[in-house]
């Protein structure tokens, strides 16, 4: 297989793989979902390999698939950044942009970044999604993400840019009415509030550092809430005790109306991150925003480590 044909057949594979299905692949590729259908037939027959488990409704990789999309993948950035070399893009980058970020962090930090970002390259598009889940960036085609806390061991390249700190925190209110806890085995005796993961739905534990060992405490909640800044408003109405990040309560506590609780117990900040899939060449829209995303370093309010 080789050629434009071979070529074709492997673009029509990745961008089925990417989007779930012959139709959406061939509205990306301007083709008849027939043709993309053909396409990807011809390349498992001339791989020998089933690439895709084919149902009425979508298409799902095999095993073999979910190993040749991962290298399609790289190769196609490294192409597409070969033809912007071409093109004399890097000095002026085009194309869109897709970057994932976290609700808050995004729109708090990340985003007056990208508008500055936006305005220095006027031929640059940016697809932005905000959300707390933790998306597959290679399957759903993301360039870049910004990720909060410790990563999982990935395949990814990460440059850590910022860092943020979990404090305690309850309303003025809440403390004259319950007492302020002192101790850590305290803590039983008060309501809790606790953040609901996304990707899990599970409580996330309250993190602690004492004598030098970390502890981890799972609270019996009294109200669970999965987005952040609906927690802040719930300790801020005296509704129970929370571990928040430190750049989210920030101006509640310059304002009294929160406290931090136990602030010699806090644990070590936690790193942050952004990500983007790996590769010898980056794009030049997607370097140019690594460039931008530097100055999370200087934004953040978290201590150094």
């Amino acid at each position: 297989m080789a050629g434009v044909a071979g070529a074709q057949q492997f673009l029509a594979f990745a961008e089925t793989a990417k989007h779930g299905g012959f139709a959406a692949a061939a509205r990306r590729l301007g083709q008849a979902p027939s043709t993309v259908a053909k396409s990807v037939q011809r390349l498992e027959e001339g791989l020998g390999l089933k690439l895709f488990h084919r149902t009425t409704r979508q298409v799902v990789l095999t095993p073999d698939g979910e190993r040749l999309f991962q290298r399609c993948q790289r190769v196609l950035t490294e192409l597409e950044d070969l033809h912007a070399d071409a093109a004399g893009a890097r000095a002026a980058p085009t194309g869109t942009l897709r970057i994932d970020l976290p609700i808050y962090y995004g729109k708090r930090f990340v985003l007056p970044l990208l508008a500055g970002l936006q305005q220095r390259c006027p031929g640059l598009q940016l697809d932005v999604s905000l959300t707390d889940l933790q998306v597959d960036l290679v399957r759903e085609g993301i360039d870049l993400a910004v990720r909060i806390g410790h990563l999982r061991d990935s395949t990814l390249v990460a440059r850590r840019v910022d860092s943020q700190s979990l404090q305690l925190c309850a309303s003025p209110g809440y403390l004259a009415t319950r007492g302020t806890p002192r101790r850590l085995e305290d803590l039983a005796q008060h309501a809790a509030i606790v953040f609901r993961l996304p990707n899990t739905g599970r409580d996330r534990p309250w993190q602690f550092r004492r004598g030098g060992r970390a502890v981890e405490l799972q609270p019996h909640a009294q109200l669970r809430i999965g987005e952040s800044e609906g927690l802040v408003e719930a300790v801020k109405l005296g509704m129970g005790l929370c571990q928040l990040p430190d750049m989210l309560v920030a101006d509640a506590m310059a304002r009294g109306q929160l406290v931090e609780l136990l602030p010699g117990l806090r644990p070590p900040p936690m790193p942050i991150h952004i990500l983007h899939a790996p590769g010898r060449l980056l794009p030049a829209r997607v370097r140019v925003a690594i460039e931008a995303l530097q100055a999370l370093r200087h934004q953040g309010n978290a201590p150094a480590a």
